[in-house]
């Protein structure tokens, strides 16, 4: 019995990633050359989420900060899931909705890119990110399910959103994890090769 339950979490894991690539390919290219485009001018990419997201997020950063798969030099990225003080301060301050966003506001320049992470893509504290992101003339990389929520409804074309066309959390967040690593070797590729 215990068997056939993993095997069925494989099998709809190994569907989910099936349907989601002839979706995502385009929108992950598209990503790739955002982030290479903003790298290369000297710009940084700041990632957010929270719980299965936020290590997503600090699992992207460590890749472009040390590597993927490529020795190489390290690039500017950072995650804005890992400073304590910050998050409990401006949580307890300003509220939970406010974490990222002031972040965002402090750390995030013209020309940077916000990976924002949320598998429901309604997170009140990435849509708040999103929004001073916009503020700051920040382009918006997008990794959302389901309907893309809210956070689809605020993108514009110069963003790009990577909805995972499943209802499931743990199996958007597999193929988020998939995104990644297609996102860090493209990146990869493209600065390094």
């Amino acid at each position: 019995m215990r068997s056939q339950h993993i095997l069925e979490h494989f099998a709809e894991s190994v569907e989910v990633k099936k349907q989601a690539a002839a979706l995502l390919a385009q929108p992950i290219s598209d990503a790739i050359d955002r982030m290479v485009k903003a790298l290369s001018r000297g710009n940084m990419i700041l990632a957010c989420g929270n719980g299965g997201s936020a290590a997503d997020c600090q699992h992207f950063a460590a890749e472009l900060v040390g590597r993927f798969e490529r020795e190489r030099l390290p690039l500017p990225a950072m995650a804005l899931t890992t400073d304590t003080s910050i998050i409990t301060a401006v949580g307890n301050d300003y509220g939970f909705n406010e974490i990222f966003a002031k972040q965002v506001q402090a750390f995030g320049q013209q020309g940077d890119i916000l990976l924002a992470i949320s598998t429901s893509g309604n997170s009140p504290n990435v849509v708040r990110a999103i929004e001073m992101a916009k503020e700051r003339d920040m382009t918006i990389i997008a990794l959302t399910g389901n309907d893309g929520g809210k956070i689809s409804e605020i993108l514009t074309e110069n963003d790009v959103h990577i909805c995972v066309p499943h209802t499931r959390t743990a199996r958007i967040q597999e193929v988020h994890l998939l995104v990644i690593h297609c996102i860090s070797d493209g990146v990869e590729i493209a600065l390094f090769e």
